[in-house]
């Protein structure tokens, strides 16, 4: 706090020892002793107090948080929300009801009246016109869509004029 060294402690010394006399220097000293000891416990008092007043309020703190734990641990009871989910679950009345379809986002357009469901129908018989279609097709080399049942198509008709040939030939 203050900043004094031993040489200014000389002087001072020195200064007390000339202005108050060496009889009465004793008595002084052992007077400013007892006036330190009473400013140092009036220091550590407040400082120890002060200190209790921390530990108070940091006491207080933690009973504050802990009373909330105790009411959240209270108001939580997880027997009692399992025993809810397993009645819900066992309720029969809830089997009488026709399942509810989630909702879905997808766009649909709006029904305005009931259709009847559409029946698959058999593919048209090739005319002359896909026929030449096909061939301006294979003539700009552009490939024709091939699904599965036009590959079978063609490996019908690719052994088929064999077999016409061959026969043919035959007779």
């Amino acid at each position: 706090m203050f900043d004094i060294g031993w040489s200014e402690l000389v002087l001072i010394g020195v200064v007390a020892l000339i202005a108050i006399g060496p009889k009465e220097l004793p008595g002084v000293l052992r007077m400013v002793g007892q006036w330190m000891g009473k400013a140092r416990k009036m220091a550590a008092e407040f400082q120890g107090q002060f200190q209790e007043a921390m530990r108070e309020a940091e006491m207080a703190n933690l009973k504050k948080s802990f009373d909330e734990v105790k009411e959240a641990a209270t108001g939580f009871n997880p027997l009692s929300s399992l025993q809810k989910d397993v009645s819900d679950a066992l309720r029969v009345d809830a089997l009488d009801k026709p399942a509810e379809t989630p909702t879905t986002t997808a766009v649909e357009p709006p029904a305005t009246s009931i259709e009847a469901p559409v029946t698959p129908t058999t593919p048209e018989a090739p005319t002359p016109a896909t026929f030449m279609e096909a061939e301006a097709h294979a003539a700009a080399n552009e490939p024709l869509a091939i699904t599965r049942e036009v590959e079978q198509a063609q490996v019908a008709q690719d052994t088929a004029p064999s077999e016409a040939i061959k026969d043919a030939k035959a007779s």
